[in-house]
């Protein structure tokens, strides 16, 4: 069993900045990429932004220079620093894993349960 755990989000003025939080937990050999994905009310689900265990990063287009992901491998976290905050940053975010559970392993990928931002203009 994996868990992630999200928090950080809220209700903001556009302009301002967030950042929000994952934590994984459980029958963990290794994770390979963490991410964060958004979805808007009657839209898709669609990628933020992601990092591998290397630190390569990939930025949305929509996104880029504002946003900033981070991990810690030691401790199975990733971060988003959301800054210049828009309304149409408005969604849920979900935080994304893709974990190994022992050495042979396929990857799994797992999933938060979401964390709410609003951007207010």
């Amino acid at each position: 069993q994996v868990q992630l755990v999200e928090s950080g989000g809220g209700l903001v003025q556009a302009g301002g900045s967030l950042r929000l939080s994952c934590a994984a937990s459980g029958s963990i050999f290794s994770i390979n990429a963490m991410g964060w994905y958004r979805q808007a009310p009657g839209k898709q689900r669609e990628l933020v932004a992601n990092i591998n265990s290397g630190g390569r990063t990939f930025y949305a287009d929509s996104v880029e220079g504002r946003f900033t992901i981070s991990r810690d491998n030691a401790k199975n976290t990733v971060d988003l620093q959301m800054n210049s905050l828009k309304p149409e940053d408005t969604a849920v975010y979900h935080c994304n894993a893709e974990v190994m559970y022992t050495r042979w392993d396929r990857i799994y990928s797992h999933w938060g349960q979401g964390t709410q931002v609003t951007v207010s203009s």
